[in-house]
């Protein structure tokens, strides 16, 4: 199969001839699987005490051939060995978390992964004797310093949410490796298609694949992606922790991911267009995106992404009421908390905080800041939609 993205993005991981002649994967709405006799369960049982992939399914919380599918093809995606698929992107890293941490572990987390993935390292892992620190996603000497004899694994997500910080994710990787110590990061904002962090040097890489790989917010999904060995020890895991996920949730993934690349070019033109708009308005403070030379990250991204990614932040010229009003005039995207579909997304991230402004402020939020992700609506449409909600303000 050829290996560029848009080829990939249709054709990898599913079977060229498909039941009954389907051009699509099909949904398997199956939890059991029958075995024709003993002989059967016998053969099966010796490959999955050898540890070898399997040739069939045996219960649902273990595998689905539609899921089955979607792990292909977002391991070819991702130029990996294997992927795993989970009910969503927290139940991905949770388990993952949980498959290869111990008591007495510690992890490193770069400042800017997403709250809850920061929220589990501080509250639940220490219920099993996991510590956790977290360093400047920019401060290569602090990471080093804030390594242990019991690290055993950096935790990052990169662009972040929602000052989309870029994590070098090379130097990132050979400090690690130096140290012996896995790499794990947050790719959703990314994708494949603008990053392949494992081609830097990474262990394993995280989709919540309820954004852009699923890419029509029908679905809820997550994902792992790394190597078989790793991988084996997280399937394991996620068989006995059960946060599996369901075969209708894969075909819809499966269906969006068919035109995952198409889509993320859009995105990540019409953002550019609109983040080069909103920093030459007058009514916004600041703008928070990668492609923009005024972003502190913008050398990083241009080595590291193919492309700036589709959600753009910013600070318009006023407080939090004055921002409330200027996200209820856009007329165009709707007013949500999540990203990566065919419409475009608006939100005033305090409000999806607190009410509370001592806690919208220790969380580092401005009042006025937005983050619009943006959808396949034309850019012209969508820049003129702001323009007419700015002069508002």
């Amino acid at each position: 199969m050829p290996d560029r993205f848009a080829t990939q993005s249709v054709h990898a991981g599913e079977e060229r001839r498909k039941p009954y002649g389907a051009v699509t994967t099909p949904i398997v709405q199956a939890s059991t699987y029958t075995f024709s006799n003993t002989a059967e369960i016998v053969a099966f049982m010796q490959r999955k005490e050898a540890g070898e992939p399997p040739l069939r399914d045996e219960y649902g919380r273990y595998g689905n051939p539609t899921q089955r599918a979607a792990e292909r093809k977002i391991a070819a995606l991702e130029g990996a060995e294997e992927a795993l698929l989970f009910a969503s992107g927290m139940a991905a890293i949770t388990t993952t978390l949980l498959a290869l941490l111990s008591r007495g572990d510690h992890v490193v987390l770069t400042a800017g992964v997403y709250r809850r993935s920061a929220e589990f390292a501080r509250d639940y892992l220490p219920r099993w004797g996991v510590e956790s620190t977290v360093v400047p996603i920019d401060d290569p000497t602090a990471l080093a310093a804030a390594l242990r004899p019991s690290t055993r694994l950096i935790l990052a997500e990169t662009p972040t949410n929602p000052y989309l910080r870029v994590l070098d994710l090379e130097r990132t990787a050979a400090l690690a490796l130096q140290h012996g110590i896995l790499t794990a990061v947050d790719s959703t904002f990314a994708t494949p298609i603008n990053l392949r962090p494992l081609a830097y040097g990474f262990d394993l890489v995280f989709h919540s694949a309820t954004k852009y790989l699923g890419g029509h917010n029908d679905l809820l999904a997550g994902a792992v992606i790394g190597s078989r060995a790793l991988l084996g020890r997280i399937a394991a895991a996620r068989g006995v922790l059960g946060g599996v996920g369901g075969p209708h949730d894969a075909y819809l993934l499966l269906r969006g991911m068919k035109t995952l690349a198409l889509r993320v070019q859009r995105q990540n033109e019409t953002a550019l267009r609109m983040a080069t708009f909103l920093e030459k308005h007058p009514a916004v403070q600041r703008v928070y995106y990668p492609g923009l030379p005024s972003h502190p990250d913008h050398e990083v991204a241009r080595r590291q992404l193919a492309g700036f990614g589709g959600v753009v932040s910013f600070e318009v010229d006023g407080d939090l009421e004055a921002t409330g009003r200027f996200v209820d005039r856009l007329q165009v995207p709707y007013v949500g908390p999540t990203l990566g579909g065919v419409e475009s997304i608006v939100q005033q991230q305090a409000l999806f905080i607190s009410l509370d402004p001592e806690k919208r402020r220790a969380a580092g939020l401005a009042d006025n800041l937005v983050r619009y992700a943006v959808g396949l609506e034309d850019a012209e449409d969508l820049i003129a939609d702001l323009e007419q909600a700015l002069a508002g303000i």
